[in-house]
Formats: C-alpha cells, structure tokens, sequence
C-alpha cells in the first residue's frame, strides 16, 4: 500500500534557522529518505519551496481564479514529503515516528486511494 507522509511546518519556521544549521536539517532528511530507498520502501520524495512561491487555482463560473502566495489565512504550509510502499498503516506510521522532521514539524501519514474511496 501507498502511504504520504507530508512534512507539515509552521510558516516561516525556516527562516529562523541560520544555514548551516538549515543545510544539516536537510541532510538529515536526505539520509532518511536514503534508508527507505535502501529497504525499498521509498516511492518518491521532495523537499517544498515555501508557499511564497505557490499559487492556488479554484475555478468560479468555469474561469480558472489565481491566488498566489503566501497564504494569510494558513498558519502552516506543506514543507515536503515522502511516498513510501509499506505493507500496512502501522508500518508507515512507525516510519513516520522515525522522520527527523517529528522534532521541528508534524509528520501526517495519508494513505493513497482514488478520491471515491472514502
């Protein structure tokens, strides 16, 4: 089964780190995504600009309406994520528990399913 893990941090969280300190967060990251490649379980994975450089589409009378960012009303912003093959929620849960980012964000594990499948 397919599962998300979504990085999800606090807006302008990044900011506050110096870059060395920023550039070994990121390390840690990578080297957490390795492991997983190294077991097999890793599918795909991206670190995120912030939302500074993002747009949200909606659509209003069939018109597509651009918003871009930053977002106001959000207080956090999707940072990255891994997309992992595991045999079970709990697996992906307890790989999750292990990601670097539980110590400075929160770490949403979502299963992938068609949008009818609730």
């Amino acid at each position: 089964m397919s599962y998300l893990l979504l990085i999800v941090e606090k807006r302008g969280h990044r900011a506050t780190y110096a870059p060395d300190a920023a550039r070994d967060l990121y390390d840690q990251m990578v080297a957490f995504g390795q492991g997983l490649a190294e077991q097999g379980k890793l599918l795909a994975s991206e670190s995120l600009r912030t939302d500074d450089h993002a747009v949200r589409i909606t659509a209003s009378d069939g018109k597509p309406q651009l918003r871009d960012g930053p977002f106001a009303e959000a207080k956090e912003m999707v940072g990255g994520f891994f997309m992992i093959d595991v045999a079970s929620r709990d697996e992906a849960v307890a790989i999750a528990s292990r990601c670097p980012a539980v110590n400075w964000a929160t770490v949403e594990v979502r299963e992938c399913a068609p949008c009818h499948v609730l």
